[in-house]
């Protein structure tokens, strides 16, 4: 674990914390709007905190407890004032010398959930979902755990999630091979459901191909033309792809039918973008070596912002439709500090003082568990 943790942000009061960090969902999903040539207003961040350790040992949940020793990634749905956060391989035990996800007890993914509103200090979780008798954290859909040889599956991971009406939403990948650092091949993606609030999780017919570009993905409501639809911003299995974007009706018939789903194809001659219920013919919204990434609104800069990893460090990019254009990328936590990082997860109901402070999950390798940082957005003016 990285010893220079910084000291915490100064307390701030819940209904406070709670109002700024709910700003984002009050009024229904944000308007599209913006053109391509919109100024961009984004310059950087300042005030990098590591808030807290969320996983693991010595973290401000007992995650031990539900057999969680170590894990990753910690991806967000809020459905009501529940918010899930999604975690990789797990493992309940582990050495205190392991480096890396290894250890006994090991499921591909689990769930815990939260009702906290102040990001100021951590998350404290409330339960896990689903979990056994005793409050050990399950899988919300196992993998395999085959050989690592690309013949089978060796696990499923979570990439992302979202809700509709009252029901959850989890996209996994079927990983068949880990390779070198930032390489891997998967099987496929697909959506899974749950509506009993995450006590269980049921695969459903949606599936993209293992080499299509929407094998990890992030997800993000706006409304378009009078239209409330899901906007999802895919990047292929590893962390050597560029985005591409679809969308959906923000239904769950739509959701739940393979067909409903739109692939941007690029811009017309007046700048309006184009679809194609193509996924082949999908483009780039954004070029490079994008690793896990999220996507949210922010009322702040009045732009969505993008964050991910690359070559390791995290980055943050501003877009000013969902579409782009989408800004340089700017250094939001530097891998020289926090070695192995990766995953940089936003949720629009965790910011604070307007929007301008943002929080975010973030894993670290070598301790291999989850940790909730802080940052605050600089505009330009």
């Amino acid at each position: 674990m990285d010893s220079r943790a910084a000291a915490r942000l100064g307390s701030a009061s819940l209904a406070a914390i709670a109002a700024a960090s709910l700003a984002g969902c009050v009024g229904g999903p944000p308007e599209v709007r913006g053109t391509q040539d919109d100024p961009f207003v984004l310059t950087g961040v300042r005030e990098l905190t590591q808030v807290a350790q969320l996983t693991g040992p010595g973290a401000v949940n007992d995650t031990e407890r539900a057999g969680v020793a170590g894990t990753d990634l910690g991806s967000m749905i809020n459905l009501g004032d529940r918010t899930y956060f999604l975690f990789g391989d797990t493992f309940g035990e582990r050495d205190p010398d392991s480096y890396g996800g290894q250890g006994g007890f090991w499921r591909s993914n689990v769930s815990a959930w939260t009702t906290d509103a102040d990001p100021a200090d951590g998350i404290s979780f409330a339960g896990w979902a689903p979990a056994d008798g005793l409050g050990l954290a399950e899988a919300l859909v196992e993998g395999d755990h085959d050989a690592n040889d690309g013949t089978g599956e060796v696990t499923k991971i979570p990439t992302y999630g979202f809700a509709v009406e009252d029901t959850l939403y989890l996209s996994y990948m079927s990983v068949t091979h880990w390779g070198d650092a930032g390489k891997w091949d998967a099987n496929y993606a697909r959506l899974a459901r749950s509506t009993d609030r995450g006590a269980s999780w049921t695969p459903i017919d949606v599936q993209w191909p293992g080499d299509s570009n929407f094998v990890q993905i992030a997800v993000a409501p706006a409304r378009e033309d009078g239209v409330d639809r899901l906007y999802i911003w895919g990047i292929p299995a590893g962390r050597f792809g560029g985005v591409a974007l679809m969308r959906v009706a923000m239904t769950r018939e739509a959701v739940e039918d393979i067909q409903a789903y739109e692939y941007f194809t690029g811009l017309d001659a007046a700048g309006r973008p184009n679809w194609s219920s193509d996924p082949a013919r999908a483009t780039l919204v954004v070029e490079g070596t994008i690793g896990e990434l999220s996507v949210m609104w922010s009322d702040y800069l009045d732009r969505w912002i993008m964050t991910y990893s690359d070559a390791g460090n995290a980055y943050i990019r501003e877009g000013l439709t969902p579409w782009g254009a989408w800004g340089d990328a700017l250094e939001l936590v530097p891998g020289s500090e926090y070695p192995g990082l990766y995953s940089p997860y936003l949720n629009p109901r965790y910011v604070a003082n307007g929007g301008r402070t943002i929080y975010f999950t973030l894993s670290l390798w070598g301790p291999y568990n989850v940790f909730w940082f802080s940052a605050d957005l600089v505009k330009a003016g």
